[in-house]
């Protein structure tokens, strides 16, 4: 028996805070019939997060602070899709606008929804290979940040110790060393 997707009946903004966030309530109707009246929906902006591998064999990332994350951690580059940008060429323009890098090859590591059941926005991973310096990082980031270069045992040792603190953070990370083999 195939399974069957939830179908939207209708959808209500409840709270338009801002570009960041919009807060929903739909009425949805399970495969078997069955009606919900209230379910919570999230939009917030697609962003992508990129792993750079250097010419030199070392991956970029920052040591940074973020709002939500207590204490430092790690992070990829990424950012948001703006306007009908597409991916790529959003993590092409994170690379360059945080970092003063591009790459010269860009593998699609796959998009992946923030939650389930309640939205939130799709992420889009990127490993980003041959990446060098062309200028000079010119990000607005609110954040106070600082890039690194790692090793490859590096990472994995950072990544298994849980430094990268944000979920969509780790996960460019695994995705990109399993891409590379392990």
């Amino acid at each position: 028996m195939p399974l069957e997707p939830w179908k939207t009946l209708a959808r209500r903004t409840i709270l338009r805070h801002s570009k960041f966030l919009t807060v929903e309530s739909h009425i949805i109707q399970l495969p078997d019939g069955h009606i919900i009246s209230d379910w919570a929906w999230l939009l917030m902006p697609d962003f992508v997060n990129v792993l750079p591998l250097t010419i030199e064999n070392t991956f970029l990332c920052f040591r940074q602070t973020k709002y939500s994350v207590h204490g430092v951690s790690l992070a990829p580059v990424g950012g948001m899709l703006e306007g009908d940008e597409a991916p790529l060429p959003a993590a092409q323009r994170e690379l360059l606008e945080e970092t003063g890098y591009e790459a010269s090859e860009w593998i699609d590591l796959g998009q992946y929804q923030v939650d389930g059941n309640r939205g939130g926005g799709i992420g889009y991973m990127f490993l980003a290979k041959g990446a060098r310096r062309i200028g000079e990082a010119n990000a607005d980031d609110l954040e106070d940040q600082v890039l690194l270069e790692l090793s490859r045992a590096d990472l994995e040792a950072a990544l298994l110790a849980g430094e990268f603190k944000v979920l969509s953070w780790a996960t460019v990370v695994a995705l990109a060393l399993v891409r590379l083999g392990l």
